[in-house]
């Protein structure tokens, strides 16, 4: 689709969620570390990018019209994906659980998407079974990924925050390469 058409919020949410399933496929593929390293930033840039448009104006207008429990995993399940996003843009793919987090990155996205466009119960079944303007979302959305991409690029990416994690304490015990050998 042209990048000027309009689209109401599902579609321009399917839209983001092929792109980055497809740039998963390209990470799979891919042999070199410069090429990883640059999908790897982009599909975080996306991810970064679609969280926000979803969590500042989709899920919000959501509310009250879906289930609270499909809500509240969806917040979930981005906070779990962008403490992996964290993890790889503090990391390059030198880094040996780099190709890991991704995969497991990607395994996650894959089921926040099912969970979001399942047929009659997921999220977006339910945001058009309520009635919600869908079109007037998509607008603001896309004016707001437009805006987001910008700064980005001018400012880098941000450190992703999380709205549903509180901080919980989590020690960290000797990494794997320096944890004792079983005999």
């Amino acid at each position: 689709m042209p990048a000027d058409q309009k689209m109401d919020a599902i579609t321009l949410l399917k839209a983001d969620h092929r792109k980055v399933e497809g740039l998963f496929e390209d990470y799979e593929g891919s042999k070199g570390k410069a090429s990883k390293q640059k999908l790897a930033t982009t599909i975080c840039t996306e991810l970064l990018i679609h969280t926000t448009i979803e969590e500042e104006i989709f899920y919000p207008a959501c509310q009250g019209h879906i289930e609270d429990d499909l809500e509240h995993e969806a917040y979930v399940e981005h906070d779990g994906a962008k403490t992996l996003i964290a993890e790889l843009l503090g990391s390059t793919p030198e880094d040996p659980f780099f190709d890991a987090k991704v995969k497991v990155l990607s395994e996650q996205i894959k089921h926040h998407v099912k969970e979001e466009e399942k047929r009659s119960e997921g999220m977006f079944a339910q945001a058009r079974a309520a009635g919600l303007d869908v079109d007037a979302l998509g607008e603001k959305m896309a004016m707001r990924k437009k805006v987001l991409a910008g700064e980005f690029k001018k400012n880098g990416l941000p450190t992703p925050a999380t709205r549903s994690f509180n901080g919980a304490k989590v020690g960290r015990s000797k990494p794997v390469a320096e944890a004792p050998k079983a005999a």
